[in-house]
């Protein structure tokens, strides 16, 4: 089996003279010592770039999808770079403005937001709320009357259209938790009542079709789709969502977020749609600047069915795999270059034979126990959808940049499982 691929890794990986791995200048078996495993190492080079490159596509209307990945330090990099942040949960919008994000660059997404989320984000002076249900409508009239400034909103719009991903993660089909839907009729009703309510401001659509779309002719038939919707509204703004796609195993490649960007405003201006277009990346912006280190505990063989490394993780700091079955890659930063041969799965630590990292990981034959195993690509929807299940304490997340590591998630301590303890 052939080396990983170096697509997989951040931006600034390069491997040294004896064929170890440096992100962002700093030696990743160094960082694993200095802060232990598992460990998130995020490059920070590799995130302004993903950032800058949604800002050229989507200028003001590039807004990151908070849900990938957020701690303050996320929030003021983001920030820093021109782009908004969709956050959606009261806990994504606090961590934004800690951060010091100022509330009119943020959007506030949810399927099911609460009176407090919404009177939090409007006495804030959110930049636009993506309403969801009438009954969202409602609890903005009625905290309007009591005294909140109306917000400006989008109506989110279920165009009908199945992505081609997991259907976990699709979002625009008809039979959806999501929006109001098209074929229906909800999605004019919703507009006709926001357009008259005096409690907001209605100023665009809004619309996402899944996540981790690597098809760009679905972005494409989204557009086709509600062009006939969204043209004579006149509105100022559309938003077509997030969900651009990201290469994980050997063998995959996605489009980069110029090209998804291209797409998108060619198909809106052969449609005649002349609103604003925005987007939502999370996945692509995150996803590829970071590995997961781990350190090898366990390793097992089983004569004639199949050899278990156990690490010191696993389903914690990376359920993707178990949710969705998602494909990872598995490497030694020692040996960066080595070929892999060894077929072996990767597990956690966890009381499930469900806890698998990488189900069919190609490793060098000579992996030992104490080695420290990476697994690239983990930017995205690791350590935000990370858990204490087992009690397990979640890890520290550091970015590098020209050779220094700064902690931004400190790894949790055994008291910590006790803080919220009554």
């Amino acid at each position: 089996m052939t080396p990983l691929p170096r697509h997989l890794l951040p931006d600034t990986a390069a491997v040294g003279a004896r064929g170890r791995l440096a992100i962002g200048g700093c030696d990743v078996i160094e960082l694993a010592g200095r802060f232990g495993t598992p460990l998130f190492v995020y490059d920070e080079e590799h995130l302004r770039i993903r950032c800058r490159e949604a800002v050229a596509a989507f200028g003001d209307g590039a807004t990151y999808a908070a849900k990938a990945f957020l701690c303050r330090a996320m929030a003021r990099l983001v920030h820093e770079e021109g782009m908004g942040i969709d956050v959606a949960s009261g806990g994504e919008l606090h961590v934004a403005l800690a951060a010091g994000v100022p509330a009119a660059r943020l959007v506030l997404h949810g399927n099911n937001k609460s009176e407090a989320e919404l009177a939090r984000a409007l006495h804030a002076g959110v930049g636009r709320v993506v309403v969801d249900s009438h009954d969202e409508l409602d609890r903005i009239e009625a905290l309007v009357a009591a005294g909140s400034p109306p917000p400006q909103v989008l109506i989110r719009v279920t165009p009908g259209v199945e992505a081609h991903t997991h259907v976990y993660v699709q979002t625009g089909q008809a039979d959806s938790k999501f929006g109001f839907g098209l074929v229906s009729g909800a999605a004019a009703d919703a507009v006709a009542r926001a357009a008259a309510s005096s409690a907001m401001e209605l100023v665009g659509i809004h619309a996402h079709i899944g996540s981790n779309v690597f098809v760009l002719s679905s972005f494409t038939q989204a557009v086709d789709v509600l062009a006939d919707f969204v043209v004579p509204l006149a509105l100022p703004e559309l938003s077509l969502g997030g969900g651009l796609g990201v290469a994980y195993v050997q063998g995959e490649q996605a489009p980069t977020i110029t090209e998804w960007g291209a797409v998108l405003a060619k198909a809106c201006a052969e449609a005649g749609i002349t609103s604003r277009l925005s987007a939502e990346p999370g996945r692509a912006i995150a996803a590829g600047a970071a590995l997961t280190l781990y350190t090898v505990g366990t390793i097992k063989e089983i004569d004639g069915i199949r050899t278990y490394v156990a690490v010191d993780g696993g389903m914690s700091d990376n359920p993707r795999p178990v949710l969705y079955g998602s494909g990872y890659e598995a490497f030694l930063p020692r040996a960066v270059d080595a070929d892999r041969p060894r077929v072996v799965r990767v597990v956690g630590k966890h009381c499930e034979s469900g806890d698998v990292v990488v189900a069919d990981a190609r490793l060098p034959p000579d992996l030992a126990v104490g080695d420290v195993l990476a697994t690239p690509v983990t930017g995205a929807y690791g350590h935000s959808m990370a858990s204490n299940y087992n009690k397990i304490t979640r890890p520290a997340v550091v970015f590098v940049a020209d050779g220094e590591a700064r902690v931004v998630v400190r790894r949790e301590t055994l008291d910590d499982l006790l803080a919220l303890d009554a």
